[in-house]
């Protein structure tokens, strides 16, 4: 373009591919003004004018509205800075978008109902915040005033899940189902007797269990939140000094247990009767009050929350406790 030469309407319309009603109403918005009329009224365009509605053209592909574009054009605002609060406004929409797709999903793998596709869409599109919120309210009702307990600390954080920016279906799906649970008021009670009870389990500090497992260890089952039998050291590092957990009941179940269920073994057959007595021996409690112990945390509901939690939070598949408490709390029953 000659930069002496002036276009009309017609000319910009063409050269930008944009309609001549459009390249009016930015004339008219007062976004990209005609530099003067011709003498029979005509509006009239040099090149930096046309080099304004080219990128009014671009700022309009990329999503931004008038009063943004406006902003820009006359300097009011540099292009760098709207650029950047725009890419994050995007960011923030394919969230949401990959969110929403991934809710169809599962509705559609699940044939949900209406009902059913309102509460997933409504608990998926929760902001992290209220998510962190949701799950704060769980943990809260759950440890009560062991909230502040450093013993807890890792516990409580292990329990908690991080649905990531772009989750799979499968994430969404856990992370519905989660939350769902989260606010069972049977399964929190529950959960607050299960906390309870092992908050009676502590000892001082000193050598650790050669079963005790750093919470934050990523190959620990604490790291699925094995509340039931709760392991945690105190403070940031949790190896060193301050109160630990002795493995909990139902976590030296499951280790002992494990071998019997391999082999098949009946718990109330007499091949069950080693193990009954290396239980007791180990845990140095009543066997009745034991096997009530047990049953109580066996809780199928407890699997389900960290096999979610596992889910959500790209984990290895926790090994569940319930096979394991089932098959001890027949065996004291049965011996």
């Amino acid at each position: 373009m000659d930069g002496d030469t002036l276009y009309s309407i017609g000319d910009l319309a063409r050269r930008t591919g944009l309609t001549v009603k459009t390249v009016r109403f930015y004339s008219d918005a007062g976004i990209v003004p005609p530099t003067r009329r011709s003498p029979a009224g005509y509006r009239l365009y040099d090149r930096a004018a046309a080099a304004r509605l080219d990128l009014v053209r671009t700022l309009r592909d990329l999503g931004l509205d008038l009063p943004t574009i406006r902003r820009v054009v006359s300097r009011e605002a540099s292009l760098p800075e709207v650029a950047a609060a725009h890419a994050e406004a995007l960011s923030a929409q394919i969230r949401t978008l990959r969110l929403r797709r991934a809710v169809l999903t599962v509705v559609a793998g699940r044939g949900s109902t209406p009902k059913e596709m309102e509460l997933m869409h409504e608990l998926a599109k929760l902001s992290e915040a209220e998510r962190h919120h949701l799950i704060g309210d769980f943990l809260a009702a759950v440890f009560g005033d062991l909230e502040g307990d450093p013993g807890f600390a890792g516990v409580m954080t292990s329990l908690t899940p991080e649905l990531p920016d772009d989750p799979s279906p499968e994430q969404v799906e856990a992370w519905v189902d989660l939350a769902s649970l989260s606010r069972e008021p049977g399964f929190r009670a529950s959960m607050r007797r299960m906390v309870e009870t092992h908050a009676a389990d502590r000892r001082p500090a000193g050598p650790r269990h050669p079963n005790d497992r750093h919470p934050n260890d990523p190959h620990s089952a604490d790291r699925t939140g094995d509340t039931a039998g709760v392991r945690t050291g105190g403070g940031a590092g949790g190896l060193g000094g301050g109160p630990v957990l002795r493995p909990g009941p139902a976590a030296v179940a499951r280790d002992l247990a494990a071998p019997a269920l391999a082999a098949g073994v009946d718990p109330a057959a007499a091949e069950a009767g080693p193990y009954v007595a290396a239980l007791l021996t180990a845990c140095g409690e009543d066997r009745a009050e034991l096997a009530a112990r047990l049953e109580a945390a066996g809780d199928p509901r407890w699997d389900r929350y960290v096999r979610l939690l596992a889910v959500i939070n790209g984990w290895p598949p926790p090994e569940p406790l319930a096979p394991a408490l089932t098959w001890f709390t027949q065996a004291l029953r049965a011996h």
